[in-house]
């Protein structure tokens, strides 16, 4: 059931799926018709354009957050689109970021999604019957469910029907079936000998009788009839199967069509594949990040090509509502979304997996054949960074840095991102919003060995770089001994409100012009945990993809003022923040109720849905209140309050007791054990204005 080198082949799937994304998405729109792309780019062989950093766009956010259905509802059951459903509005933010928001009646998500807000449950939230057969069969239904293929190898029903499952959150008819073929055929690529194999896997899954069998079997008899041209295959469907043919803004069969194409004539080569579902035109990201992951797990890691793989350096960000989640790297997602197929499948997965994967923590351990987890330098003429299965602490896999004839003077960072600025992105088009994956009094470690061919000492200064003021933090520096793993372990220092957008090492050498540094060494075991214990100043923050730093919004408008974050909003609205993962700690914000008679923190929060909160709850009292999809309030206690005033909130959550204090006086306190982790954020449960001034957060034990 699971095969031996399942995870090997769900990361170049997924790795798979974003490379095909990332070359197909400068093209998605209808301006640009195949004949335009071939006239200004002529044959793609590569990516058409460079990102500072890519962002990830609905398609992606899809596939990773959906699933999270399977950890915060059907846990130990089988999966039910109410269950996808919640997911869809627990980590989406309303009208920003996930997916495209193109307004009701016109984007087939936007317009579930407000079915769902508004009490219409999944599936008739995407229910032909709900919202009409044109707005249920766009593409979305076969664009987001590529993870339920991966989850699910070589079990084509199974992976279908969960597939088909998600996808009735937001679709009906061909979308569903759309749904179910292409998450068959990732499941059928783990033991197929063929891409001829993989689609009748996906056929045997969908009615036959239906338009999306009709236009796949239509596809393969023009190649059978036609086998070296692919763009007259495409015309073929412009004439045929177009969309002038199907109504709406980008209708499943068309695509469905790209999809069959680009699969037969790519003959079995990744790149090939990605390109021509690219040169075709129409949802350019979409078809090739299907097929990218099809044939990314039939062929494995080894058939991607390295100018398709090296501009993503294992990292992507994405939208949902947890900045900290959306801080991505991709060998880490793997090795959890293959823990979670072990699970789903009854199969005990193996031990060193299973600690390899730390929640709430940064580690990598570059396992993953030619995994570098996103690590950058900002020197590469000196210093070269490429995976090596040459050295490994524990396991095969280190990352390797080739030190190229430093000199004394010379000088170059070696560094990982926990939070990125909005200067280092092309577009904004879906949103991305972030909290940092590292904070002051956490610790860093990692195992660096050194294999030094001349020269003289090694230095490594460990750093931190401070993201307002730009500056960066050294600590002490270690020279490191040749031919051995050497142990390197420091304190993030205190940041004074500032957050950190790089985590890394100085790397320097005493070395003379004739006997310049000359070797490498072995990155492994990086890893960033411990206790927390930070501010947030919000002179030193800025508005970032229509939120301010490192915050995430959910409805109100939220501003800036100069130490301020104000808020106002007509309904209900929420604010996130910090790691996703955190248990226990301390959270203390000094808040100005201007109008309305609800302003909470919030903390311990899974998403927009599902949180505990504490704070002013209507005239002369504080409640402390859980979400889950609804408001039930813990507890209630008397306290008068006045608009305009300045309060000092302080949250204490440690296990199962939640202790609320005003002006260090404890005001109320419960007991629940509902959620063990969260986000804390600020928000109203009505129309309200109101002030944060300044965030302190301490984690305990």
């Amino acid at each position: 059931m699971i095969p031996r080198n399942y995870l090997e082949k769900v990361y170049a799937g997924f790795l798979g799926m974003n490379v095909g994304i990332r070359l197909g998405a400068p093209v998605e729109p209808t301006e640009w018709t195949p004949e335009r792309i071939q006239q200004f780019y002529g044959e793609v062989t590569g990516y058409v354009k460079d990102y500072k950093t890519f962002a990830a766009d609905d398609d992606a956010n899809g596939p990773i957050y959906f699933i999270r259905a399977l950890y915060d509802d059907a846990i130990d059951r089988e999966l039910t689109a109410e269950d996808v459903g919640k997911a869809w509005l627990n980590y989406s933010r309303n009208g920003i970021g996930m997916f495209w928001w193109g307004g009701e009646g016109i984007s087939t998500e936007h317009t579930a999604y407000n079915n769902l807000k508004k009490g219409i449950p999944a599936p008739l939230s995407g229910a032909a019957e709900t919202n009409g057969i044109v707005m249920a069969e766009q593409i979305g239904g076969q664009i987001f469910i590529d993870t339920w293929g991966l989850l699910f190898p070589n079990q084509i029903e199974k992976a279908a029907h969960y597939a088909e499952v998600a996808a009735s959150v937001s679709h009906d008819g061909n979308g569903l079936y759309g749904a179910r073929f292409i998450a068959a055929c990732i499941s059928k690529a783990f033991s197929a000998a063929s891409i001829e194999e993989v689609i009748e896997a996906g056929l045997s899954t969908i009615p036959e009788d239906s338009l999306y069998t009709k236009v796949v079997k239509a596809v393969i008899d023009f190649y059978e009839k036609n086998p070296n041209d692919f763009r007259l295959c495409r015309q073929y469907l412009e004439d045929e199967w177009g969309y002038d043919k199907y109504p709406g803004i980008c209708h499943i069969i068309p695509n469905a069509g790209v999809c069959i194409l680009s699969l037969l004539y790519g003959k079995g080569s990744f790149a090939k594949t990605i390109e021509i579902a690219t040169m075709c035109g129409w949802d350019t990201d979409c078809n090739a990040g299907n097929v990218g992951t099809i044939v990314g797990v039939l062929h494995g890691i080894e058939a991607i090509p390295a100018h398709y793989r090296k501009p993503i350096n294992d990292a992507i960000v994405t939208s949902s509502v947890s900045g900290y989640l959306n801080v991505f790297d991709i060998p880490t997602f793997t090795k959890e979304l293959t823990l979670l197929g072990y699970k789903v499948n009854g199969v005990t997965a193996p031990e060193w997996l299973a600690d390899s994967v730390k929640n709430g923590e940064v580690y990598f351990d570059f396992t993953l054949p030619g995994s570098t987890h996103g690590f950058k330098t900002d020197n590469s003429f000196k210093t070269m960074l490429r995976h090596s299965d040459e050295q490994g602490f524990e396991r095969q896999g280190s990352l390797e840095v080739i030190i190229d004839r430093m000199y004394e003077g010379d000088q170059s960072k070696i560094f990982y991102k926990p939070f990125y600025r909005r200067e280092e992105f092309n577009d904004e088009k879906y949103k991305p919003t972030f909290a940092p994956t590292a904070y002051s009094g956490q610790s860093v470690a990692v195992k660096i060995f050194l294999d030094q061919f001349q020269g003289s000492d090694i230095i490594i200064t460990p750093y931190i770089r401070k993201t307002f003021s730009k500056e960066s933090v050294y600590l002490q520096p270690v020279t490191l001994e040749n031919q051995s793993w050497n142990d390197i372990v420091f304190t993030i220092p205190e940041t004074n409100g500032d957050l950190i957008d790089e985590v890394g090492y100085l790397v320097e050498s005493p070395s003379s012009l004739t006997n310049r540094a000359f070797g490498r060494f072995f990155i492994d075991q990086f890893h960033i945990f411990g206790n927390a214990d930070y501010s947030i100043d919000f002179s030193k923050q800025s508005v970032e993809f229509k939120c301010i730093t490192p915050f995430a919004h959910h409805n109100g408008e939220w501003t800036l003022d100069n130490d301020l974050m104000n808020y106002v909003t007509e309904e209900d609205c929420s604010s996130y923040s910090g790691n996703y993962y955190a248990k226990d700690y301390v959270v203390e914000a000094e808040i100005t109720p201007m109008f309305g008679n609800s302003h909470h923190l919030i903390f311990r929060a899974l998403g927009t849905e599902r949180y505990y909160s504490a704070g002013f709850d209507g005239d002369g009292q504080v409640s402390l209140v859980q979400n889950d999809f609804g408001i039930k309030v813990l507890k209630t206690a008397a306290f008068d309050w006045e608009h305009g005033k300045t309060y000092t909130f302080k949250l204490e959550c440690k296990g199962a007791c939640l202790t609320f204090s005003i002006n260090d006086s404890v005001v109320v306190q419960a007991n629940d054990t509902r959620y063990s982790h969260g986000m804390y954020g600020f928000g109203c449960h009505e129309k309200g204005e109101g002030k944060v001034h300044s965030v302190k957060i301490r984690e305990i034990n």
